[in-house]
Order: structure tokens, then sequence, then C-alpha cells
């Protein structure tokens, strides 16, 4: 568990994120529309970021994907909390569960406005971008744990 005075990461029910998730990554239409499918498989592990009054404000689900790699799927932060560390967090948090979960490599899927939080974490781009027909513009990032 990450801490800081205004926030803490924990691990979390997938559903717990999906208000935050909803209106950062949907433009606020319902909770259920950011249900991903896999996101209550016991093996995919879901960090919440909460703040002082255990609102979620940020968070992040990390999945196994093929053997030895992990994808990380659905950051997302409170548009009032960029800025303080809470990306950076939760990204460590899932970071460190496929770590301690025998590794590899971990793999996402970035927006150009995502991008920097995860070079400064260590990944690397591969790939031109290309268009995601959901959220646009689109990079893969990738990185060792």
């Amino acid at each position: 568990m990450a801490s800081s005075s205004a926030f803490t990461v924990t691990r979390v029910p997938a559903a717990a994120t999906y208000p935050l998730r909803a209106l950062v990554l949907h433009g606020g239409a319902s909770p259920e529309s950011a249900k991903v499918t896999g996101d209550d498989h016991s093996d995919v592990a879901t960090f919440a970021a909460k703040d002082a009054d255990a609102t979620v404000v940020g968070s992040v689900s990390v999945f196994p994907s093929t053997e030895g790699t992990w994808r990380i799927r659905r950051l997302a932060t409170a548009e009032e909390w960029r800025g303080r560390g809470v990306g950076t967090a939760v990204l460590a948090a899932a970071l460190a569960h496929a770590d301690d979960h025998a590794g590899g490599t971990v793999w996402c899927n970035a927006t150009p406005a995502g991008a920097p939080l995860f070079l400064r974490a260590g990944f690397q781009q591969v790939g031109a971008p290309w268009e995601d027909p959901e959220f646009g513009p689109n990079v893969r990032l990738v990185r060792r744990v």
C-alpha cells in the first residue's frame, strides 16, 4: 500500500473504480459503461487511490495477458487530483503486483495525454501511433518488471 498525506493506494474490487473510470474515460457515462471484460477475474488486480474521505481519485487495473506479459488498463485520475502523484502511485502499485507475480513484460495502450506518465515510469513506445475507435489517438508502450 502506497500513501501520501493526501491519498492512499490499495487493491480494490474493480467495481469500486467504475464511477471514476466512467467520468474520466467515458465522458461521464454510467458507471456500468466503465466495466471491462475480465475486470472481475481473480487474476486481475485493480488499485485505487482514495482521498481522506475514501473517495476514489485514481485507479488502474493490471491484467495477465499472455504468459509472461501483463496489460495495464483503465488508468484514470480525477481532474482535480492530476499533477499530485496519484497516477504515478496507482501505476507503481500495478507494476509491483506484476513484479510480485512472476514479472515479465508490461504493456499498455495510451493516449498522447497519458503517455508521458508511462514514459516517466520507464515504458518505451513501440510501433507507430494509431486511432482507437473509442479513445482516439493511441500509442503502445512496454517495459519489463
